[in-house]
């Protein structure tokens, strides 16, 4: 009888001694992959590149006709989203557009082209006369329509 508990004691001690040898394992690997990622140099698109002074450009965008803005005059798109509206808080303000809302679109420069996203308006965002409904990739020379600003992007 004592014999049989002493063993079964034993076994027990053997599983709980392998139990924490994997468990520790499990951590160290845990933490080598965790290590590992964080020395490898990691890229970013919304930084400037190395050496370089100013964000690349990705693009302008060209007033055609607008209420709040002089036709023919660009914002330079860099790397940083760029929020266009009516209200003082967006990167362009067109508070003299009474059809653009307070909070109407952002171009958004990814690394496959520049997107421009409706952020709810109430008239809408258009893209060469078509509302879009989801974000929407511009290609060269593509019409914006925000309120009743036209914008020409140029990539």
């Amino acid at each position: 009888m004592i014999l049989g508990s002493i063993a079964v004691e034993e076994a027990l001690l053997v599983l709980k001694i392998v139990f924490l040898v994997l468990l520790y394992l499990f951590i160290w690997r845990i933490v080598r992959s965790a290590t590992r990622d964080l020395r490898l140099p990691q890229e970013s698109f919304i930084l400037a590149p190395e050496g370089g002074s100013s964000a690349p450009t990705t693009g302008r965008l060209v007033v055609m006709k607008s209420p709040a803005l002089d036709a023919g005059s660009d914002v330079v798109l860099n790397s940083a989203p760029l929020t266009v509206g009516r209200g003082e808080q967006n990167d362009v303000g067109l508070a003299a557009d009474d059809f653009a809302s307070a909070e109407h679109a952002r171009f958004e420069p990814r690394r496959d082209g520049v997107w421009v996203v409706d952020v709810g308006s109430t008239n809408g965002t258009y893209v060469n006369g078509s509302r879009i409904q989801r974000p929407r990739k511009l290609a060269s020379g593509d019409v914006v329509r925000i309120g009743a600003t036209d914008l020409r992007f140029e990539g």
